[in-house]
Parts: structure tokens; C-alpha cells; sequence
């Protein structure tokens, strides 16, 4: 059993209820953030879902320097605050330099180490001294057993408030692929493990406004089986209109149709908790 993390009330971790984390990719406006955020409020409500709400302030991995990177840093940041004030929702970003951490804790209720930068030692250890948790994207070029590396580096600074979190492993130049004994060996760690199940469809070096940019068809059989894998929650990058998003716009699943997957995938932990390694 896993570390249960705490985070005013909502719970990550330690056998309980399946946690979601959601939101568009990237914050696009206050319109997108505010009602995509009502919404998930509502599905919280109802199916008795632990949320946290996710949006990046600023993506900085894009493949163009001409692609929507976001609305930045301080207006980013007071948009999320007012979503957490609004909908009551824990609220977690990624930041990508040194420089951004800071601000970005004072804010978050997790702060994320982004997957292409989780070795960056350096960043690794102000995030791991400000924030009051710290969620780890795990690389897609690292073996679940390294990640420990990381979690020692944050240990250090006595930050024992961690979650991990998978994403799939490189297969070829394109292509990810999820392990599902990564989810074992992981939670042998002892920390909350979660299933980044939207970036693992991304099919990368294409754009994603393109249709080939992502595969989310296969979006619940990979997350029906992850959960089943006894993972602690799930990740799912949501849009309001999928195709016009400005950010992984052929991997995020449509909001409206949120409800119904989530429900699936409740149903299947309750069922796995049982036999979770």
C-alpha cells in the first residue's frame, strides 16, 4: 500500500478512492479553464471522484517555437488560484526552470517535474525544498526501478509528499508503450502511483493539431488496464472540443464524455484494490 497524501481534505494514495487528475493541456483563457473546471467540480460531486485540476501555465516542450506556449507564468498562476478559490479543486502545474519554482509554489498544491527534465538535479531539489508536494513524470527514457534516484533527491531535502507518475517508455522514435509492471515496480517505492493515460497515445514528432499527432481511441482500453495494474489514479488531459485545442489537440479526451470513462474506471478499482501489489 502506498503513502496516502494529503492535500486539504483530498486524498492521493494509500488504497483509497481513484484519484483524477485533469484539465487542458495548457491554459488557453479564463472561458476554457473556468468551465472545463465547473464541470469536473460536478463529476467530483457526483460520482464521489478525488480531483485535482491541471493546466500548464506554460508548455515549453512544443515543437515550434510559433506553437501556443500558453499565457505565462503570472497570469497562468492567477488563473489557477481563482479556479482552486471558485471550485475547490487542488490545483497542480509543471514548471520548467529554476527561476519558475517560487512563484509557482506558492500557488500549487503540486508542483510538477516535467518527464523530459526529471533527471535536472538541480531543479529537482528547489522544487523538492519549496512545494508542498511534488509529482514526478517519470522519463520516457528511464526503467520504473531509476526513478528511485529521483525520490532520493527530494527525500533529502525532507520532502516526503511524492507522487510518480507514468507515462509510457520510448519504442522507436514515435511511439510509447506502457509496461504495465511499471505500475508494480513503482508502487514498490512507496509513494502514489500514478497513469499518465493521455500523453501515452501522443505520437510524438507529429504536430498535435494534426489527427496523427495521437492515438486517444486507445485512451480507456489503457486506462481500464492501468487501473486494473492497481495504479492509485489516473491522469487525462481534457478540452471542452478536443480538435481546437491549442495543445495536444489529438490526445486530450472530450469533457463531455469524461463521466462515462471515469465511472468504467471506478468500477474496475474498486474491484482491484483487492489485488494490488
Amino acid at each position: 500500500m502506498t503513502k496516502i497524501i494529503d492535500i486539504d481534505g483530498t486524498k492521493i494514495g494509500g488504497g483509497g478512492d481513484l484519484l483524477l487528475i485533469a484539465g487542458p493541456c495548457v491554459i488557453e483563457s479564463e472561458e476554457i479553464a473556468f468551465s472545463t473546471a465547473e464541470k469536473l467540480k460536478e463529476l467530483s460531486d457526483e460520482l464521489r471522484l478525488p480531483i485535482v485540476y491541471k493546466s500548464s501555465y506554460l508548455k515549453d516542450n512544443r515543437s515550434s517555437s510559433k506553437s501556443f506556449q500558453g499565457l505565462g507564468l503570472k497570469e497562468g498562476l492567477r488563473i489557477l488560484s481563482e479556479v482552486k478559490k471558485r471550485y475547490g479543486l487542488p490545483i497542480l502545474s509543471d514548471v520548467h526552470s529554476i527561476e519558475q519554482v517560487a512563484a509557482a509554489a506558492d500557488v500549487l498544491d503540486i508542483v510538477q517535474i516535467p518527464a523530459y527534465l526529471c533527471m535536472q538535479t538541480e531543479l529537482t531539489i528547489e522544487i523538492a525544498r519549496r512545494a508542498k508536494v511534488v509529482n514526478v513524470k517519470k522519463g520516457q527514457f528511464i526503467a520504473p526501478e531509476n526513478i528511485k534516484n529521483v525520490i532520493k533527491k527530494i527525500e533529502e531535502e525532507g520532502n516526503s509528499n511524492i507522487i510518480l507518475t507514468e507515462r509510457g517508455v520510448s519504442f522507436g522514435y514515435q511511439n510509447l508503450v506502457v509496461d504495465m509492471r511499471s505500475f508494480q515496480v513503482m508502487r514498490k517505492h512507496g509513494y502514489p502511483v500514478i497513469f499518465d493515460v493521455t500523453h501515452s497515445v501522443r505520437v510524438y514528432g507529429i504536430p498535435s493539431k494534426d489527427p496523427k499527432g495521437g492515438t486517444p481511441e486507445f485512451i480507456p482500453t489503457l486506462g481500464r488496464a492501468g487501473v486494473a495494474a492497481g495504479v492509485d489514479g489516473v491522469f487525462i488531459e481534457t478540452h471542452p472540443n478536443p480538435p481546437e485545442a491549442l495543445c495536444d489537440a489529438s490526445s486530450q479526451w472530450k469533457l463531455d464524455e469524461m463521466g462515462a470513462l471515469i465511472s468504467q474506471l471506478q468500477s474496475i478499482h474498486a474491484a482491484a484494490k483487492e489485488y494490488s501489489a
